[in-house]
């Protein structure tokens, strides 16, 4: 039956002219051609679409048998594929351009994982086909069709170990491939007319050439918007592995090739990872800048540079460390904003290879006058803290820690007192009242004298350090770590520094320690200590009536402890009251030493 239709319609429309097909000659000639392939009956639907007498309604109304015909190319095994086939590649030299786009971009949406692999696959060749037969007017198709392959890529898992990339069992590396391979004639073109451009006179550019131009400009940007968009998804998402790790990476190798599109288009690879600083220009296109170049993208191609050394030997070696630093700092801070644990880790890497080519104790107390300079040992105080995989957070110290080592020391003071104020974290406050202590032992070394760290200029320091947050009424287990690091730097500063020499000024500045330090602190010991001994009481009591069930008061920080038994509160308060002795301990031997000290 639909044979029979089909034929009908074919000799009717055999007869007229192109452009006098009516909207009941397409119906019939779609519905009955798709069911004939359907059914089995291509060898004759070939034979119809082959007939020369056929060309001018195959050009018309061809396209509309597509979705049949993928179908069975889909599936591979169909007895009736090199029908099929030959029906799709006439299809292809036959049909109008613009209705095989439209065609062939439906067919291309799909859901499942391994028929996007396979549709991206046999669909990309013909697309690329077509858009080339577009000419000059092809720069939006094209930015159309990346855009819908781009949206159908990001639906495939990612591969995150180097197993799942050598296996690929989602096609997502090939994927990958069969996209360069798509984009190459184009950047081809591209790079041909910019070295047609080049080559000539500037009469020529503002006549003849301007029109061409801006339709190069189109199609350059287009491919810039692709590069962005893979830079972003899914080259930041994924952890590309070392040659040493996989000799064969197909990801290593799409973002080699995504760099070298961008150059080949006539970006500046070192222009775009030193965007932050160099002065930006008027670029034209409708473009704007931010949605030109967007930041996540430019930080993950400083990644691709810095840390993978892809296109490195494209870079000119003028750029000092500091200056890369400078660059690198602002795509850093944006990577360790985000909450994505790919992201955390290429913006902690990011910023470690760029510090450890900055030569230690160099950079000036200037640089703190710029905002990421501040904002990202912010971030990195995130990760050290709240970021549940362990080796960020083991990473983020080691970061945390270089940075430090990379300030002079004017700059390390500045850094110490703005940390001292902002961090809000008593691990963090005596992670760097550490670092504190460290800096004026090397002060204090012969032949390392500085104005920093002794003397006058260190006492504000020491004030800011020597001192409780609250006063006695100080949560000293919330503020543990503060309050031991601090009797540490005491205990150092009354053992190391001479009362004749007075070097760190903690002598003449003891009187003012005693009463907004070490005095507050008895007075909280004594009040903690007699407020968790009457819980343990409280507890033992509860204890010993058997009771099921026992809901106290204890606070641990701000935190009140959760229900428990009776024997885990009793171990919970126990702790905290060992806490005390030690924090005790520590401030008793202080005391007797200066004792000692002020009776020689």
């Amino acid at each position: 039956m639909a044979l029979e239709q089909l034929s009908e319609v074919v000799q009717r429309c055999q007869a007229l002219a192109d452009d006098s097909y009516t909207t009941e000659d397409h119906d019939i000639f779609t519905i009955a051609g798709r069911t004939c392939i359907e059914e089995g009956n291509s060898v004759q639907v070939l034979s119809i679409v082959l007939d020369e007498k056929n060309q001018d309604m195959v050009r018309c109304m061809g396209w509309n048998l597509l979705p049949p015909l993928i179908q069975v190319l889909l599936k591979k095994e169909d007895k009736n594929l090199p029908q099929c086939l030959a029906i799709f590649n006439h299809l292809l030299e036959t049909c109008r351009p613009k209705e095989l786009l439209i065609g062939l971009l439906e067919l291309l949406e799909q859901d499942a994982p391994d028929m996007i692999a396979e549709s991206l696959h046999l669909l990309l060749k013909p697309l690329q086909k077509v858009l080339l037969g577009l000419g000059s007017r092809k720069a939006s198709s094209l930015g159309m069709v990346l855009s819908s392959v781009l949206d159908q890529v990001a639906k495939l898992p990612l591969p995150h170990t180097k197993e799942q990339e050598e296996d690929d069992v989602f096609s997502f590396c090939r994927c990958c491939i069969d996209m360069i391979d798509f984009v190459r004639p184009f950047v081809q073109e591209v790079g041909h007319n910019l070295l047609n451009n080049k080559m000539q006179n500037e009469t020529t550019k503002k006549t003849v050439g301007r029109q061409e131009k801006d339709k190069e400009d189109e199609l350059q940007t287009e491919l810039l918007k692709f590069c962005m968009k893979c830079l972003s998804h899914p080259l930041l998402e994924v952890q590309l592995k070392d040659p040493d790790t996989l000799a064969l990476s197909p990801l290593r190798t799409f973002a080699s090739e995504i760099l070298n599109i961008l150059s080949s288009i006539g970006e500046s690879l070192s222009g775009l990872v030193h965007r932050p600083l160099l002065k930006r220009k008027q670029v034209p296109g409708f473009l704007e800048e931010e949605v030109r170049y967007p930041k996540e993208s430019l930080a993950s191609l400083a990644h691709l540079v810095f840390v993978h050394h892809l296109a490195a030997n494209t870079f000119p070696t003028v750029f000092s460390p500091v200056f890369s630093l400078r660059c690198n700092i602002e795509h850093a801070s944006l990577l360790l904003s985000r909450n994505e644990e790919s992201k955390l880790q290429k913006g902690l890497e990011l910023y470690e290879k760029s510090l450890v080519r900055v030569e230690d104790s160099s950079l000036p107390a200037d640089l703190l006058e710029i905002k990421a300079f501040l904002a990202v040992p912010q971030n990195l105080i995130k990760v050290m803290t709240i970021c549940p995989k362990h080796e960020l957070r083991t990473k983020g110290l080691k970061v945390f820690q270089l940075s430090i080592d990379k300030f002079n020391t004017k700059a390390k003071y500045r850094f110490f007192q703005y940390m001292l104020k902002t961090s809000n974290h008593s691990g963090v406050e005596g992670y760097i009242i550490k670092n504190i202590k460290n800096q004026i032992d090397i002060a204090l070394q012969p032949g390392n004298s500085n104005a920093w760290f002794e003397g006058v200029q260190l006492l504000p320091l020491l004030r800011k350090v020597l001192s409780l947050p609250d006063g006695p009424e100080t949560d000293l287990l919330q503020y543990l770590d503060r309050v031991m690091e601090s009797l540490n730097l005491l205990r150092y500063l009354v053992i190391r520094d001479k009362v004749t020499e007075n070097q760190t000024g903690i002598w003449t500045e003891l009187y003012k320690i005693e009463d907004t330090f070490m005095k507050p602190l008895r007075v909280g010991l004594n009040m903690s200590r007699a407020h968790y001994e009457r819980e343990l009481q409280s507890t033992m009591e509860t204890k010993k009536s058997k009771a099921k069930e026992s809901v106290i008061s204890v606070s641990v920080g701000d935190e009140k402890l959760p229900n428990m038994t009776p024997e885990s509160q009793v171990q919970a308060l126990h702790s905290a009251l060992h806490t005390f002795d030690m924090i005790e301990s520590v401030l008793v031997r202080i005391e007797e030493l200066i004792e000692v000290k002020d009776s020689l």
